[in-house]
């Protein structure tokens, strides 16, 4: 008598249940389907002109209600962010401003920070002349930009520091509550940096 392991039989079950016959091999799970988007994920595509147009067109007070209701929660969510973008550029300062432009405006809190986080602040010494200074500055320009909410100052490297030697520059000292929380010494000395590496991870 040949015997089909693969069929579905009492037969075959009495042989696997004695370790005769391997175990069945079990059958893959269905995948369940991706779930549906919710309408906060939905509007998220949509501009503010788009959103005003999709509420009049809307089948029903409700939907109509919800896409006004995130709209309006949008329209205030920029509207603080506006608010706490209090800088977006570089601002220069002299060893005379280093306590109240960097330390003591670390300690000021954002406007409705309950958890009272202090203030970003990344002050940056360079050097003219040396290149991969200059290729720093340019990197803090755009980064100061792109974050509004952090401070951004720069200072002369020994104008900082006395004696700061040119091997050292550039250097990133970043501070919130009044502590330096990291600092970066002779940053791209090693190898060309990327304005997407180790400063945008700093923790501030």
């Amino acid at each position: 008598m040949t015997v089909n392991p693969n069929e579905d039989t009492e037969f075959n079950d009495a042989l696997r249940k004695h370790g005769i016959l391997p175990p069945r091999p079990k059958t893959p799970p269905t995948p369940s389907p991706p779930s549906s988007p919710t309408l906060e994920q939905v509007l998220e595509d949509f501009d503010d002109a788009e959103l005003l147009e999709l509420a009049e067109d809307a089948h029903d007070e409700d939907t109509e209600r919800l896409i006004s209701l995130y709209h309006q929660q949008r329209l205030d969510d920029e509207r603080n962010e506006r608010k706490r973008a209090r800088f977006g550029r570089v601002y220069p300062i002299s060893r005379e401003d280093y306590t109240r432009e960097v330390t003591n405006a670390s300690t000021v809190n954002e406007q409705d920070d309950d958890k009272e986080r202090g203030t970003g602040v990344v002050c940056f010494l360079y050097k003219d002349g040396i290149p991969r200074s200059d290729r720093a500055f340019a990197h803090v320009r755009i980064l100061a930009e792109h974050y509004p909410r952090t401070k951004f100052v720069s200072i002369v490297g020994d104008k900082c520091i006395p004696d700061l030697p040119d091997s050292r520059v550039p250097v990133f000292l970043m501070y919130r509550k009044g502590e330096v929380r990291n600092q970066i010494f002779s940053w791209g000395a090693d190898r060309e940096r990327r304005i997407e590496g180790s400063l945008t991870r700093s923790p501030l």
